[in-house]
């Protein structure tokens, strides 16, 4: 048995995604309430105010997780419901709903597994001094993610301190598509080793507590390949590695920027300043990490891309396959459509095999324990006449990933965790409510939001229940 009965079976979620209540209970606004209301910035206007209304409906969501019989549930916490202002008196009603639902999984055997940050910063540290732009959010974090160790540790072990901080940072400060909406390539990197820092001392300040648990962080992980054995893909390949997956991987679990990532950004003059202070919390922090989290959905393939070659182009966000177009960094690499592959309606390649060579680069790489965080496959689900979600799509695409996260664990690969994304249907950050990932279908058209079990939902039971042996 590749999956022993430890193993934790899980699926995952967000809390602006599912929560709604967006104003409720002394709630303040986070970012994402704002910009989803600014004319233009989400797909065809949605937004999460009201999201699959998960604050007022857990106890029927966790019902159904222990109908499935998950291990765990990964979901994250709402900042600013928790601290208003981002700092400050704490919402003891923002505390009130977290316990419930802690202590809710907790009686139906389901393990909490915490994200503390997903996303959602509190607007107030935005309007002060501007959020992940400043050194001053790593102080407000620390405090924010004390308050929650304080009230939730003693029920759960294991947390994950930032989700995909690669891709809040390159959306929001460089390509413009999430808050607050910017396109500055030393911002990113400012923003995104910001983030680093107040993961290092997170993990710091929970170890330093000493509480019984885990702790880590989630990295959006997109291994590459090189378009062809020629010397110049080879390079734009390793590039695309060390200014990127490598960037933020050895930031977080090596304490330290890979050299030729440094050299190439400082030769652009966007290499954020990184003191000795901060190496040595990063480096300390790296070594006290008891986990690694990935987020992974599709490889990239790599090609060189001269001087006056493609530069960053639009995402496909509308589901219309085929229309995602070359894109890159001239001079540097671009990532290319690998005729190998499939993709899927969003133009995400599907890749099994990747998770495999993935999971067995970072193991080579870090030697730490992995959990999968996230990996899943967004679609249009069609709701039958007899009601039914008939998605084998998805049960093929989970299928073929569990198979090659068995091939990694027979490799060597210390796997704790698999968190499909997601448990039910959601509000996608680019893509609205029609981009489907869930087990669960929510009716959203009609406002109803009924849940129905898909297909994939008897198909991950019978995964669990026989501890993937049977798939």
């Amino acid at each position: 048995m590749a999956f022993n009965k430890a193993f934790l079976w899980g699926s995952a979620s967000a809390a602006y995604q599912i929560e709604g209540a967006y104003n409720e209970d002394l709630k303040a606004p986070s970012i994402w309430d704002i910009w989803a209301h600014l004319p233009g910035k989400t797909f065809e206007g949605t937004n999460g105010d009201v999201a699959c209304d998960h604050y007022h409906r857990y106890k029927e969501d966790v019902a159904l997780m222990k109908e499935m019989g998950l291990k765990t549930y990964r979901f994250s916490l709402s900042w600013s419901r928790i601290l208003p202002n981002g700092s400050g008196e704490v919402n003891s009603e923002g505390i009130s709903f977290y316990n419930g639902l802690i202590n809710e999984l907790v009686a139906n055997g389901i393990e909490p597994m915490i994200t503390l940050y997903h996303w959602d910063l509190p607007q107030a540290l935005q309007d002060t001094y501007k959020g992940w732009e400043s050194r001053d959010i790593i102080a407000d974090f620390v405090n924010y993610s004390k308050v929650c160790f304080e009230h939730f540790s003693d029920r759960v072990k294991y947390w994950i301190v930032m989700n995909e901080p690669n891709i809040f940072t390159s959306l929001g400060y460089q390509l413009k598509l999430h808050p607050p909406g910017v396109s500055n390539e030393a911002l990113y990197l400012k923003t995104f080793h910001h983030t680093a820092l107040a993961h290092a001392y997170t993990v710091l300040a929970y170890k330093e507590a000493g509480y019984n648990g885990q702790i880590g962080s989630s990295i959006a992980y997109t291994p590459s390949y090189a378009a062809t054995d020629k010397e110049e893909d080879l390079f734009a390949k390793h590039m695309f590695d060390v200014t990127g997956p490598l960037w933020f991987l050895d930031g977080y679990y090596k304490g330290q920027y890979p050299e030729e990532g440094i050299a190439y950004f400082s030769s652009k003059g966007v290499m954020p300043e990184v003191t000795e202070s901060d190496k040595h919390v990063m480096i300390k922090a790296a070594s006290k990490c008891d986990f690694i989290g990935i987020n992974y959905y599709q490889t990239a393939t790599i090609a060189h891309n001269p001087k006056d070659g493609v530069g960053f182009t639009d995402m496909n966000t509308a589901g219309k396959k085929g229309t995602q177009s070359e894109s890159g960094i001239p001079g540097l690499y671009k990532q290319i459509h690998n005729a190998k592959l499939e993709y899927t309606d969003w133009d995400w390649a599907i890749d099994p095999d990747g998770l495999r060579y993935g999971l067995e680069i970072i193991n080579e790489r870090y030697a730490l324990p992995i959990i999968i965080s996230e990996n899943g496959l967004g679609a249009y689900d069609a709701l039958t006449a007899e009601g039914q979600i008939n998605d084998e799509y998805r049960i093929d695409f989970l299928r073929k990933h569990i198979i090659a996260c068995e091939k990694a664990i027979e490799n060597g690969v210390e796997l704790l965790a698999y968190c499909t994304w997601s448990f039910t249907d959601l509000l996608s950050w680019l893509n609205g409510f029609k981009k489907r990932y869930g087990f669960v279908y929510i009716d959203f058209e009609s406002g109803s939001l009924k849940r129905t079990k898909k297909k994939s939902f008897e198909w991950y039971k019978h995964v669990i229940a026989t501890h993937g042996n049977e798939l």
